[in-house]
């Protein structure tokens, strides 16, 4: 399938076939297994439902002090390589030299979602946020840079890429739902999203 142009954001649909994902999602059990998933808390004290972890030079996290990267997990460890496939589609369709220092992992269960929001935690806002979807679908929307105006929304199935970069770098986008059931790559279900980012 080709390329959809989701308000700016690119999304490459399939991008991974089904070996590379099954290669991914056991690449990724050693990640947790080394940073385990955690539940992230808003400056307000509110939990995501969104659990979560990372790997590279940083993680993302969250807590009563703010959003920001981290050199090391909250438990104290330091945070895993990136898995090599991950980097390979970066080097695929990030369309910039510099390697990524951050790979965010969001699990979603059923219920699970993410409100609109924008990644303005990194320096340098030339360089991309590449997306890899992994297991049930989910419902993916995209809107302009600023608070308000229309969206656009699609279903980001299993091996689905999307790339903000350019003018959509910094556009609001979220994820309204997963669909159970809707992928067999995760045996127990659920949806796995990488965000990979350069930091500083």
């Amino acid at each position: 399938m080709s390329e959809i142009d989701l308000n700016g954001v690119r999304v490459l649909p399939g991008l991974l076939n089904r070996a590379d994902q099954v290669a991914l999602v056991e690449d990724l059990r050693r990640v947790v297994q080394a940073a385990p998933l955690f539940h992230p808390v808003t400056a307000r004290g509110k939990q995501m439902s969104v659990r979560m972890t990372s790997a590279g030079d940083y993680g993302w996290v969250s807590d009563r002090r703010g959003y920001r990267y981290e050199r090391l997990h909250p438990q104290g460890m330091e945070w895993p390589a990136i898995p090599s496939i991950a980097l390979r589609v970066w080097r695929e369709v990030s369309g910039v030299d510099r390697p990524p220092q951050c790979c965010l992992v969001n699990f979603y269960d059923e219920g699970a979602r993410m409100g609109l929001h924008q990644d303005r935690d990194e320096a340098d806002f030339d360089m991309p946020v590449v997306s890899i979807s992994l297991g049930d679908e989910a419902l993916f929307r995209v809107g302009q840079t600023t608070h308000g105006g229309p969206t656009k929304s699609i279903w980001l199935r299993s091996g689905d890429v999307a790339v903000l970069s350019g003018a959509s770098r910094l556009a609001y986008h979220g994820i309204d739902r997963v669909k159970p059931g809707s992928s067999t790559l995760l045996p127990q279900g659920g949806r796995i999203n990488l965000t990979l980012r350069v930091v500083d």
